[in-house]
């Protein structure tokens, strides 16, 4: 099963970004082989759009299950039209993240948790 934690850093130590669309990086990790890779979001400046383009690629991964803080309507619908399951409310680094997913400590949402924009940068 592979999985994507959303990070402000590239390592297991990284602290979880809370945002999806426009977090700092997305570390995709695999329960099977226990690779790991890090990709620098390129849609974290988007004007707009960066929920359902940050949710193409993690797709484009063929990821079952995301880790984040908080997603957005855009995002989840994205993400759940791609039969990825989306995990909410992660917070501390992606290690403890991943350990918690691991263990079944963590459960599947059922719709958005923050209004469209939510990760925009302040005016």
């Amino acid at each position: 099963m592979k999985v994507c934690i959303t990070s402000r850093g590239d390592s297991l130590e990284s602290e979880i970004d809370p945002r999806f669309g426009r977090c700092e990086y997305f570390v995709f990790l695999d329960t099977e082989s226990s690779d790991m890779e890090a990709i620098k979001n390129p849609n974290i400046i988007s004007s707009g759009g960066a929920g359902i383009q940050s949710g193409q690629l993690v797709a484009g991964k063929q990821v079952n299950a995301v880790l984040t803080g908080n997603v957005g309507p855009n995002a989840w619908q994205t993400l759940r039209a791609a039969g990825i399951e989306v995990i909410i409310g992660v917070s501390g680094t992606v290690g403890q993240a991943w350990e918690k997913f691991k263990n079944k400590e963590l459960k599947p949402v059922k719709g958005p948790s923050v209004d469209s924009k939510f990760g925009m940068p302040a005016e």
